[in-house]
């Protein structure tokens, strides 16, 4: 089996119900023309106080869990504004996975089309993994993303994922990837539609020349 359907690493509790996508990254990590550097905001004033100073209570500044692969978190994980930052940051922070009971949509939605795996899971259970994730002795958990499992030290159990989304992660693709699948029907398409309606290709070039007087009116 592939290592990329395994996810075998530290879990660290986010037990706050609605931490939501400002605090996840910030809005002062925005202002980047590109993705690099994203980890940097990850969770930024939970990890650090108002002068920079890390704050050693943090869970993710304890020890044993600076190399954190799964979130157990809190539900309506991922809520307010719809930045994908946030998703980005995760993963450069070293996230592969957050379990919770429920989650933003919109965020639910980014993670899964960039490949960032969330696993919703009843309540109980999801109280479980995080009593285990708080101790830094059991705080290993096993997904099996072929198989749809999660194994801790107290819990066995099964999750489910859209057949859409199942598929792009045994397949290794992010929405991009997975919507250039259909590469060969998309060209025939665009073909056809000019070969049925010539006048619409390219319009909005056509117009801009002939208002710049790069092409004359015929």
């Amino acid at each position: 089996m592939s290592d990329s359907l395994i996810i075998n690493g530290i879990a660290a509790a986010l037990p706050l119900a609605n931490l939501d996508t400002d605090q996840i990254m910030p809005k002062q990590f925005l202002r980047g023309i590109d993705k690099s550097g994203l980890d940097k905001g990850v969770l930024y004033d939970m990890r650090f106080d108002a002068d920079g100073i890390v704050r050693n209570d943090f869970v993710l500044n304890r020890p044993g869990y600076d190399k954190t692969k799964i979130l157990i978190a809190g539900s309506n994980f991922g809520c307010g504004s719809s930045r994908e930052h946030a998703v980005w940051g995760l993963q450069q922070f070293g996230i592969q996975a957050i379990i919770a009971s429920s989650f933003g949509e919109i965020f639910y939605s980014n993670a899964m089309n960039n490949q960032l795996l969330l696993i919703m899971l009843s309540d109980t259970d999801v109280q479980t993994l995080m009593a285990d994730a708080a101790n830094p002795e059991t705080c290993q958990i096993i997904i099996d993303i072929r198989a749809l499992t999660v194994q801790s030290h107290s819990l066995a159990t099964t999750f489910t994922l859209a057949e859409r989304y199942h598929q792009m992660f045994i397949e290794n693709l992010d929405f991009i990837g997975s919507s250039l699948t259909f590469r060969e029907a998309i060209d025939r398409y665009t073909e056809d539609h000019w070969a049925r309606q010539p006048w619409l290709k390219d319009v909005a070039s056509l117009t801009r020349n002939r208002l710049s007087g790069q092409d004359s009116i015929t």
